[in-house]
């Protein structure tokens, strides 16, 4: 009986403890939130609850709450808590302008986030790279190359390569004879070749079951990194070692490591068969620059591994989106589709589309410039980190805080883009018919010193697919098909919902 009693003791003594425990961490808690707290950052919207911030207001489409109702009462520059954290969110174009382009070095640094900084080697590749001369030199030395080896207007282009590619994306999509298929997987093989012939020096088959593992690990990698369990450990990292919440962490690892095995297996044959003289794609002048130390100091093959990675994940998931995007709605709006295949064959016909009918093709750039703007590919963009305290109007922001331009704001502002949910490529020309090319209010690759580096890329690839498929087809809905809703899935890109199109043979 008394071994009882004493086992009762202990128990509860031990149950205080814990209670006490949990007490005192809560009072710590809310004491470092208390001293912690600025006195004179943007306002926050109300809906922001212990621990969680305003990770659950923000629900599934955090782009819409920001520029819609908290833009609308908090005005364009605001502050959101996610978990602990600070973040300052930017809205509309006066604000993200003047942080990421007329001051962007002052904005130009990256927030530690857990999950993609575990990707990329915490900082090792560019766009997680933290401001400062190592990020310099390794994004000077990307863009460089990537220059070198077609990423221009001109001689040297590869806009060949992109041509030779839009052809056989053609054949395969006549290959369906008109019947109802996701273009989904096509299209990111067909972007992928593009940058893994800069990149690898070689192309896919569209029928490669391993690259479209590969492409499936990039989807579900963002998916991972944006679903609710992924933002609790990027906020709170020590709930990856929690069994069953920390899925988001072991799956993205898992996908990553497959992503970094095929890059490794890449670097290795480059590594056999090196000629520095006639250095043929990325790989090889990455590995010259590894081994003479020229332009970018302390670079390693690992380094090297990182950057490509972010190349090839970021090339291709932005630029497939956007097309199938375009595709999208020109099946919803037929009467668009028509205008830009009577200008197609006015002054394409039956040639080769190429850069050097572009000045030529207004109405058809448009298009493509008006699907970027309705639906913007990374509507949040990268976040970004101050790297020194700055003003923003009257409110103070410390250094290192993290900060969202919002993209999507800037085009869905009705100030600058009136009725801003119909598709109207007009938007983008002048009263001659002439392209606006830079209009306000329309960053689709955001600005700045973090800019995106495959922006010229991403351009020659959109205006040269686009144009080739719709010079071959007809895109409609399947018969009989459910609508097609085009409010989206936001992942780290913003994309359609799973559907089908039939490419019909023009």
């Amino acid at each position: 009986m008394a071994t009882v009693v004493s086992f009762l003791s202990i128990f509860e003594f031990s149950r205080l403890n814990v209670q006490a425990s949990l007490v005192f961490f809560l009072a710590f808690l809310l004491a470092c939130l208390y001293l912690r707290w600025p006195r004179n950052l943007p306002p926050y919207p109300v809906g922001c609850v212990p621990v969680l911030g305003h990770i659950l207001a923000l629900g599934r489409a955090p782009h819409l709450k920001l520029t819609g109702e908290w833009r609308q009462k908090y005005g364009d520059v605001l502050t959101i808590r996610i978990g602990m954290q600070d973040v300052v969110v930017l809205n509309g174009y006066a604000a993200v302008k003047d942080a990421m382009v007329d001051r962007s070095e002052l904005f130009a640094s990256r927030p530690p986030v857990y999950i993609p900084d575990l990707l990329t080697g915490f900082g090792k590749d560019i766009v997680g790279a933290r401001w400062g001369q190592e990020f310099k030199q390794r994004k000077r030395f990307s863009a460089t190359v990537l220059k070198n080896l077609g990423m221009k207007v001109g001689k040297g282009s590869i806009e060949e390569k992109i041509q030779e590619e839009a052809r056989c994306l053609c054949d395969k999509f006549a290959a369906y004879q008109g019947r109802a298929f996701d273009p989904e997987c096509d299209l990111q093989v067909t972007i992928a070749n593009v940058i893994c012939s800069m990149v690898f020096g070689h192309r896919f088959e569209y029928d490669d079951e391993r690259f479209r593992e590969l492409a499936e690990s990039i989807v579900l990698t963002q998916m991972n990194m944006v679903s609710l369990s992924g933002q609790l450990i990027n906020v709170f990292p020590f709930l990856r070692f929690v069994p069953g919440l920390n899925n988001a962490v072991s799956d993205s690892v898992r996908r990553a490591e497959k992503i970094e095995r095929f890059i490794w297996e890449e670097i290795s044959r480059h590594r056999e068969n090196l000629d520095r003289e006639n250095p043929r794609d990325f790989l090889d002048f990455g590995l010259i620059e590894v081994e003479r130390q020229d332009t970018v100091e302390g670079l390693t093959e690992e380094m090297v591994m990182y950057i490509t990675q972010t190349l090839f994940v970021a090339g291709i998931d932005t630029v497939s989106t956007t097309l199938r995007w375009s595709l999208l709605y020109m099946a919803l709006n037929p009467d668009i589709q028509e205008k830009v295949h009577q200008e197609l064959d006015d002054v394409v016909g039956d040639t080769l589309p190429s850069l050097s009918h572009r000045p030529l093709l207004p109405y058809t750039e448009a298009t493509v410039m008006e699907v970027q703007r309705v639906r913007t590919t990374v509507p949040l963009g990268i976040p970004h980190a101050t790297t020194q305290q700055v003003k923003l109007g009257p409110f103070d922001v410390p250094a290192g805080t993290q900060v969202l331009a919002n993209l999507y704001s800037l085009h869905m502002d009705p100030a600058y883009w009136p009725d801003p949910d119909r598709f109207d490529p007009g938007r983008f020309l002048d009263g001659k018919g002439n392209v606006i090319s830079k209009p306000d209010s329309f960053m689709p690759f955001s600005g700045g010193r973090r800019v995106c580096l495959g922006e010229q890329l991403a351009k020659m690839e959109l205006i040269l697919f686009f144009s080739s498929l719709m010079q071959n087809f007809t895109f409609k809905l399947p018969e009989g098909a459910s609508p097609v809703s085009t409010d989206g899935i936001l992942r780290i890109s913003f994309t359609p919902h799973p559907h089908k199109l039939c490419a019909v043979p023009r």
